[in-house]
């Protein structure tokens, strides 16, 4: 068979299965929108039992819980104005605060900081990054949180999250609420969370 042959190439005898395989996807995601990762005595259980790499299980596992790594991101367009939310919060020496929501027509956009004394660290000291995933709790509408960009320098680092649709006016009832995780896109948090209220 030819390179380009089998780029055309399925074979057919599996395109049930396959589908099967889209129907448990599905099944899975409506029973729970974050099931987490079975643990290493499952996949361990399951490789003996199927016949499949331990490390491939592992692999398939960590990527179905997170299909919207696929979705479009919806560039902000139209900025409007900025919104002073003045919000922080400090843990463990660690300063975290939501200066400001910039409003566009189709989206916001939300601006965290994360600040730490590192006076006394020594020349060379390795700095630990952690990443921060947003979500919003609203009664009133669901709303989709991406991580559009993050970066700095010595004991600063900012994260900015798109949110679709845009934050209403009125932002009394939300929640903006920031769960840690030690890799991006991985889907075991640290266990440490915080929240701020958007009331005045």
């Amino acid at each position: 068979m030819t390179i380009e042959s089998y780029i055309d190439y399925y074979d057919k005898r599996v395109e049930s299965i396959d589908e099967k395989i889209c129907e448990l996807i599905s099944q899975r995601k409506l029973i729970s929108s974050d099931p987490g990762d079975p643990t290493s005595q499952h996949i361990a259980i399951w490789s003996k039992k199927y016949n499949l790499n331990e490390d491939f299980l592992n692999d398939v596992f960590s990527r179905l819980p997170r299909e919207d790594r696929y979705k479009p991101i919806e560039e902000p367009k139209g900025f409007l104005k900025n919104i002073p939310v003045l919000k922080s919060f400090e843990d463990n020496n660690v300063f975290y605060s939501v200066p400001f929501i910039r409003q566009y027509e189709n989206a916001s956009l939300v601006h965290l900081n994360i600040d730490k004394d590192i006076s006394e660290e020594k020349l060379g000291d390795m700095h630990q990054f952690t990443f921060i995933e947003l979500s919003i709790e609203d009664s009133r509408m669901e709303y989709d949180c991406r991580n559009n960009q993050g970066g700095g320098s010595g004991g600063h680092i900012s994260f900015d999250y798109i949110v679709t649709p845009p934050l209403p006016e009125d932002t009394s009832s939300i929640k903006l609420m920031f769960k840690e995780y030690n890799e991006p896109f991985n889907r075991k948090p640290t266990g440490h969370e915080f929240v701020f209220t958007l009331d005045k």
